[in-house]
């Protein structure tokens, strides 16, 4: 029997099936949803809301029932709120979206102001009798600095509709968005946000192709002199042959063990004038299509609605880009195979109490790529059966310093990281059966120590990815099938900053999604529906200044079951 891969084969089954055919009174505009309800196959998270200040908001509508059924980028104006100047508070970005009953992929989000990225996320799937509608929203105040003047906006959603290879999708994608700018007072006074905020890329709009580890978004920028503090919040997007970079295998196996190549591990690589400058992992996002659309019915993976940025520190570059002078931020991804997508946000502070700073690079052993290690231990037999394993593994320490003489002295900054991957793959292939056990870890432990006189401050972060993902098909001898998919994806971070050996602060996240699914299919190859298909996710939120949140969501044959309040700890 000629194997494949499951993730291409079922949606395409799918498909064909007419599972998410096309149907009549289709709705024209977003349906605002409302929190979650027993029963419901409406997309749902336990992600907590964006807390509020207590103060009143001002709205400004960014675009409302916005129509996605093509590739034109949708562009819309921005003035900043005239009744509620800055600085604010805090701002919140919030969305809604609805994607009409039929046939339909996911598709990617990206809506900027400016070039500036303000949202990223993916689109929810629906079917002939599920009409997907869902509410995201995040905390935007650190881009304020990029929100205080008119500007043209763009919201990129590129959403096909109409017959390709025989195929009609039907799907229409609409969005509503917003932004609420919270007055500062007294009770809820503004925090301190970066002063200048330069997208990346800045003289195109939209995130970046990454085909190959050789291409770069590479940004010429040219900062103010008087940086004292400067990071990177960077999103790279999996796509096309690396939508499911975590499944692919040593390319010199890839052929006979029906994998994609380049092996399984990707790094994202931040550079600062062709040196290295940072490092940002790879999270394994799954969209709602992703190997098994009914896994995500109706909880979605980790972040697939509303992706979060990595923020990498550049402050011991800080005296080095306060020059005067022109220099280039570049992002990458090692061993990306067409292809990713790379956007990212320049955040910088400076003094405001010195119209110059000077400073410079005092050491970086940050090597410019990674140096993975691969395993093969495949076993083939006389009939053409494969069972074995194969792996992939990264490690490697760095650290950065750099120094700056700001108005109140001389600063030293020593950024150190300690990276860590790891993804073991377990195979067995033959007449009746594809199995892909997949395991991956990603941690990754980041300090940055900040020292000024004899004072000092460190601020340690600790994430934490542990991935795991089980594709089992079998073939029954009257040529009936079924596979069998289980996803449980984590993600985990801790912070502890201290001021010398006092602690002042500490806070946790974890975000678990558990999935699973058995997919049926006739002696004619037809799909015949999903079994036994189960989910939950588990969101955990705390911080020492009291915040607590925790909240548990459970779901059974798609639709949810369970709401809970669970402990934040």
């Amino acid at each position: 029997m000629t194997q494949f891969k499951a993730k291409y084969i079922l949606l395409n089954a799918l498909l064909t099936a007419g599972v998410v055919a096309i149907t009549t009174g289709l709705p024209a505009q977003v349906v605002v949803t409302h929190g979650p309800q027993i029963g419901s196959s409406n997309p749902i998270t336990a992600d907590p809301p964006v807390e509020r200040p207590h103060t009143t908001p001002c709205t400004v509508q960014l675009f409302t029932n916005e129509q996605f059924a093509d590739f034109n980028i949708k562009d819309f104006n921005y003035a900043p709120p005239s009744e509620c100047h800055g600085p604010w508070a805090k701002v919140v970005f919030s969305a809604d979206f609805t994607v009409t009953a039929g046939r339909q992929f996911d598709r990617t989000a990206q809506f900027l102001i400016g070039n500036m990225n303000i949202f990223y996320g993916t689109t929810s799937e629906p079917r002939a009798a599920l009409s997907p509608s869902w509410h995201v929203e995040s905390d935007v105040t650190d881009l304020s600095a990029g929100l205080q003047a008119p500007q043209p906006g763009h919201a990129i959603l590129g959403n096909f509709v109409g017959v390709s290879g025989g195929v009609d999708y039907t799907g229409i994608i609409y969005a509503n968005a917003q932004l609420d700018f919270y007055p500062a007072d007294f009770r809820d006074p503004a925090p301190r946000v970066a002063d200048v905020v330069m997208p990346l890329p800045t003289a195109s709009v939209g995130a970046f192709t990454l085909n190959t580890t050789a291409d770069h978004l590479s940004q010429s920028v040219t900062l103010p002199r008087n940086i004292e503090e400067a990071y990177l919040d960077v999103l790279a997007q999996s796509q096309s042959n690396d939508e499911f970079w975590w499944t692919c295998v040593p390319s010199d196996v890839a052929n006979e063990l029906f994998s994609c190549s380049n092996t399984a591990f990707r790094e994202t690589e931040i550079t600062i004038d062709g040196k290295p400058a940072g490092v940002a992992p790879v999270y394994p996002w799954i969209y709602t299509g992703g190997v098994d659309p009914y896994l995500w019915e109706p909880i979605p993976g980790v972040q697939t609605l509303n992706f979060k940025p990595f923020r990498v520190n550049l402050t011991p570059f800080a005296g080095v880009l306060s020059d005067g002078n022109a220099h280039t931020v570049g992002v990458g991804v090692y061993n990306a195979n067409s292809y990713f997508l790379a956007t990212a946000n320049l955040l910088v502070f400076t003094d405001p109490h010195a119209q110059r700073t000077e400073g410079g690079l005092l050491s970086d052993t940050l090597s410019a790529a990674p140096t993975p290690v691969v395993r093969e231990n495949l076993n083939t037999d006389s009939s053409g059966n494969i069972t074995g394993t194969v792996g992939v593994s990264s490690a490697r320490n760095y650290s950065i310093s750099g120094w700056t003489t700001t108005s109140h002295g001389r600063v030293e900054t020593t950024v150190t990281g300690n990276v860590s991957f790891n993804n073991n793959q377990k195979f067995t292939i033959n007449g009746t059966q594809y199995i892909q056990n997949i395991a991956q870890s990603t941690t990754m432990d980041v300090s940055t120590t900040s020292r000024e006189g004899i004072l000092s401050t460190v601020d340690a972060k600790h994430y934490s990815y542990p991935f795991t993902f089980l594709i089992d098909e079998e073939f029954a001898s009257d040529g009936s099938a079924s596979e069998l998919n289980t996803s449980n994806q984590v993600y985990q971070v801790t912070e502890d900053k201290s001021l010398g050996f006092l602690p002042i602060f500490h806070s946790a996240v974890s975000n678990q999604v558990s999935s699973t699914d058995t997919d049926l299919f006739s002696t004619t190859g037809s799909f015949l529906g999903p079994s036994n298909a189960s989910s939950s996710q588990t969101y955990k939120a705390s911080n020492t200044l009291g915040y607590c949140y925790g909240r548990k969501l459970v779901s059974a044959a798609n639709k949810l079951t369970a709401v809970d309040n669970v402990s934040c700890q």
